[in-house]
């Protein structure tokens, strides 16, 4: 093969049998895939133009002139997706007049749209706050008139529930949905498509707990001065959970701790990566901690799995921060930890869907997983969109949970 019909498998050269260099007609949405992957996989500050033009094969000179800059690539991506999610449901309005099947074609729909768009929805979900506050208020408002279009529908199937109350089951529907955006895992569509719907439909036509009667603020342990280890870590967590990890440096971590200055830091950690790293660890160590104690201290899968589901959504309540950081930052992890953190992780998930399978054979070993990821996705969602808002307690935030994994 010589280098001008390579060039042209790669999408950067066409008509090399004539000798003529031309741009092929969807360089944009060549574009669009490589910076969504790029960006999917480092996060938008750890992506430059020419990252992106390099992985195109083409010079960072001619992606500028699809493009003026990195932003305008990434604010166009994160609002065709947003976009691609109002659409799938928009179309399912009037294509049939039973609301059961509506609501069926609008999962349908955004499960064939987050499929498609994988590595855009990770943004959408997790970099969007990035966006400026005019164009985040465009995709906020996308992602309400996705919101409004299932409580609508969810509003005919279950007219006894309130708003706030369709809210919840909306959110955690819309949580089930794009959760594949937070792990690789694969399945065929169509497998997909069945499993999340029925997670949804199970979502739907949940008989939902009384919500709480007042406020559940998260468990706050005062942390002595001369902890400052522990004091340091917990003002980073806040400040990324804030700001966004690349917008926080050592000098404002040291500030919020109290710490007279920056090079008080390095005492207990060698940087602010390293504190980042230490943030990981102690959430992947709750979870996979959690698991022994349960599998050894009850009698049955199904018993095992109340007391896990109790203790993550406690701990994902009580560290909201840390929930989101733990998603939104891999990406800045040091390199030399992420092996560890995924096989943490890994294990983790499958034992929590070992469980699960214990309870419906039914499943494989891939759809188990699938359904681990989708409620934990589903509980962080919660309780971001919630805080410590009764409508979405603890007692029906677990509830959900189990209607996710056990169907």
């Amino acid at each position: 093969m010589n280098v001008g019909e390579s060039r042209g498998a790669r999408g950067s050269v066409v008509g090399a049998k004539d000798g003529v260099r031309r741009r092929p007609k969807n360089r944009r949405a060549q574009i669009a895939a490589t910076s969504a992957m790029a960006f999917g996989a480092a996060g938008y500050h750890g992506v430059s133009m020419e990252d992106i033009a390099a992985g195109l094969g083409i010079s960072s000179a001619a992606l500028y002139r699809h493009y003026p800059s990195k932003y305008a690539l990434f604010r166009e991506e994160l609002l065709r997706v947003g976009q691609a999610f109002t659409a799938s449901v928009a179309a399912s309005v009037d294509a049939t007049p039973s609301a059961a099947e509506r609501l069926r074609h609008m999962l349908t729909g955004l499960v064939g749209a987050t499929v498609e768009n994988r590595a855009t929805v990770t943004l959408v979900r997790w970099e969007g706050r990035y966006l400026e506050p005019a164009d985040r208020l465009v995709l906020d408002e996308q992602r309400a008139c996705v919101q409004i279009a299932l409580d609508e529908q969810l509003a005919v199937l279950r007219p006894e529930l309130t708003a706030p109350d369709l809210r919840v089951l909306s959110t955690a529907m819309f949580g089930v949905v794009t959760s594949i955006a937070d792990h690789h895992a694969a399945l065929p569509a169509r497998t997909l498509n069945r499993l999340l719907g029925a997670a949804c439909l199970a979502l739907a036509e949940s008989g939902l707990p009384p919500a709480a009667t007042i406020s559940e603020q998260p468990t706050q342990v005062e942390i002595p001065d001369s902890f400052k280890h522990e004091l340091l870590l917990r003002k980073a967590v806040e400040l990324f959970h804030e700001r966004g990890y690349p917008n926080v440096s050592v000098e404002d971590i040291a500030s919020a701790a109290g710490l007279s200055a920056a090079s008080a830091v390095y005492r207990f950690y060698r940087g602010k990566s390293d504190i980042l790293a230490a943030a990981f660890r102690r959430a992947a160590d709750r979870v996979s901690g959690a698991i022994g104690p349960a599998v050894a201290g009850t009698p049955d899968s199904g018993a095992a799995l109340d007391v896990l589901i109790g203790q993550f959504v406690t701990d994902t309540f009580d560290e909201r921060a840390l929930a989101v950081v733990y998603y939104a930052e891999f990406g800045h992890v040091p390199a030399e930890e992420r092996a560890v953190l995924r096989n943490i992780q890994r294990l983790s998930v499958q034992e929590w869907a070992r469980l699960v399978r214990e309870e419906r054979p039914e499943l494989s070993a891939a759809e188990s997983r699938f359904l681990v990821h989708a409620a934990f996705a589903m509980v962080i969602d919660l309780g971001q969109a919630f805080g410590g808002n009764p409508i979405a307690c603890r007692a029906r935030v677990a509830y959900l949970m189990r209607r996710v994994l056990l169907g």
